[in-house]
């Protein structure tokens, strides 16, 4: 399945957002995490002097080392010389360990801190994104790039940064070192480092795509495994274990051969040969200028160590850089959510005044936009506030689709559609969806209590006013069955309870937040006969007062609706209350008679 995201841009609205919290660059994957990274350059200068302090540090170490020989190996030899050597070497390496540990106490918070931000920015992008974008994106994808990618970018930092830095200081370290026992030595480790930067793009840019296809496994098999997870009832229930094991391993062999593959790459890591040969050479460029009289034993000594110092750059980059390209190819994988487009915007200081409940629509049409054909064409009618009204007609004929145009759910592409004379466009979307209560077919309820679920849309209600929502919606007395009430805790979306007891829960939760529209799509569909009656009365009694949208096939909630939309293929075939209907219009007569 295909994710749905775009090419990396800066993103023109948000359902939800958080003011003033984000200001990163998202004009690319290494600016985003830049502009996130230098928040915190406090600890950044920290960090650069601790590598800096520590590459100095070591290379202390052959430096007094070479003078010890050349005190030993004097005609007169001076073991004061070498006791003072190994003194500095003992005081300047337990600095060393404490400037060490202050690095990488600041690379760790840095990657702590990123990681942090990053995960806090992705989740509210999440939520600002519009239904269409939830519907086209796989779960499992979603879930990949912001857990295990967002954990990516928390490695590129520490260990991956952090020994990036440290390891550019330790190859400064011989160029600046090497000329105080010959300028000429500076040739070794200067050939190195330019060879070293050139082997390193080369390396870099063949790992690149690969550690990016890395990245899209881990998705594509998270995938799977989310979707399985999720129809789990259907796997078993067609006996389909077999045939799925056998599509996970597909996945799971494309994720290991990505890895193999980036583990080739790694294997022909070049630098690792370019630190003999320049081993080699220097040592032989230090002995022709030792028998040339150029230099003393100990300086060739304190050179080769030096030339050891390039050891730590070589050896750790090949881990430290697959580190940066992986949290690079993260960083570029959850870009790519939070700057895909969504069209609707929050429009916070909206409109927001308390609803009255008017419904208008105006020569609306709407097409979704992975969609050539548009599923509404030219709906227009007139709802004043406290009227019911159902919307009937044959499957796919866009009753659905027409009541969430009322809550934004997805915004007309023409016409108007307009609650209390404003358009909903115009309208506060949070002021807007809090005065609108939506029950759904598919009916989502909280892996939390009982009372919580009911208490979802007002937080702050009391538990009698939750029982009184549990009451009017016929669900308190089977709620009184379970051994912990009120606080008995339901299975994600609601799978310990039977359909009817969930919609009953839903009606609960849509009663308590007192909304000045309802709609209701099939809500009752999985309710028994016994109970029907009762909810009937409910829903009858809630829609006094408020708006009250029912998309319906019961006969006994059409007869008692004000007026009557039958669409028909995305269009008004008949409008009218029910009489009306029954007399003028042959589809109405069909679904009533059917």
């Amino acid at each position: 399945m295909a994710s749905l995201t775009s090419p990396i841009s800066s993103p023109n609205h948000a359902e939800f957002t958080v003011p003033d919290r984000y200001h990163a660059n998202r004009k690319g994957p290494v600016r985003w995490l830049f502009s996130h990274a230098m928040r915190y350059w406090h600890l950044w200068a920290l960090l650069i002097f601790g590598a800096l302090s520590n590459a100095l540090l070591a290379s202390a170490i052959p430096i007094l080392t070479g003078r010890a020989f050349n005190g030993i190996l004097a005609d007169t030899p001076d073991l004061r010389i070498l006791l003072w050597s190994a003194i500095l070497i003992l005081l300047s390496q337990l600095l060393r360990s404490g400037l060490q540990l202050m690095r990488n106490f600041s690379a760790e918070l840095i990657g702590q801190r990123l990681e942090r931000d990053i995960r806090d920015e992705l989740y509210v992008n999440l939520l600002g994104k519009g239904m269409t974008f939830h519907s086209l994106q796989p779960v499992g994808d979603t879930m990949a790039r912001a857990t295990n990618d967002v954990r990516e970018i928390n490695f590129m930092m520490n260990p991956g940064v952090n020994l990036v830095i440290g390891s550019l200081m330790f190859m400064f370290m011989p160029l600046v070192m090497a000329p105080r026992y010959h300028p000429s030595l500076i040739l070794a480790p200067a050939a190195f480092s330019i060879l070293y930067i050139v082997a390193l793009a080369q390396y870099l840019h063949e790992l690149q795509p690969i550690t990016r296809r890395v990245r899209e496994a881990f998705g594509e098999m998270n995938t799977r495994l989310a979707e399985v997870l999720d129809g789990i009832e259907t796997v078993k229930g067609a006996a389909q274990e077999e045939q799925e094991v056998r599509r996970f391993e597909k996945v799971a062999r494309a994720f290991r051969n990505a890895f193999v593959r980036q583990g080739d790459v790694e294997a022909r890591y070049a630098p690792l040969l370019l630190l003999a040969l320049t081993n080699a050479a220097g040592f032989l460029h230090a002995v022709i200028l030792f028998r040339r009289g150029l230099i003393n034993t100990g300086d060739v000594v304190a050179y080769m160590g030096l030339l050891a110092l390039l050891g730590f750059p070589t050896f750790i980059s090949l881990f430290a850089y697959s580190r940066v390209s992986s949290g690079v190819s993260a960083a570029r994988r959850i870009l790519e959510l939070i700057n895909t487009e969504t069209e609707i915007d929050q429009n916070a200081g909206g409109y927001a005044d308390k609803m009255r409940g008017e419904v208008v629509f105006d020569h609306v049409n709407f097409a979704y936009p992975t969609e050539t054909e548009p599923v509404l064409q030219d709906i227009s009618f007139h709802v004043q506030p406290g009227q019911r009204v159902a919307v009937v007609g044959q499957t796919g004929a866009g009753k659905t689709t027409l009541v969430k145009l009322i809550n934004r759910a997805n915004d007309v592409t023409a016409g108007q559609a307009l609650v209390d004379g404003v358009d909903v466009r115009e309208w506060d979307m949070e002021a807007l969806r809090r005065q609108i209560s939506i029950i759904e077919q598919d009916i989502f309820l909280f892996s939390r209590s009982i009372a919580e679920n009911i208490a979802f849309g007002r937080p702050d209600a009391t538990l009698d006013e939750v029982i009184a929502a549990a009451r009017a919606a016929q669900a308190h007395d089977f709620i009184l069955t379970f051994r912990d009430g009120y606080q008995t805790v339901i299975g994600e979306r609601g799978v310990t309870l039977s359909g009817g007891q969930r919609q009953r829960l839903a009606l609960a939760r849509a009663f308590l937040t007192n909304p000045a529209i309802l709609i209701l799509d099939d809500s009752t569909s999985a309710i028994d006969s016994a109970t029907e009656d009762k909810i009937q009365r409910a829903i009858f009694a809630a829609s006094k007062g408020r708006t009250t949208f029912i998309i319906t096939h019961r006969l006994s909630q059409i007869r008692w609706a004000d007026l009557i939309i039958v669409l028909r293929k995305g269009r008004i075939e008949a409008i009218g209350d029910h009489e009306t209907l029954l007399r003028t219009s042959q589809a109405y007569r069909r679904i009533f008679a059917g």
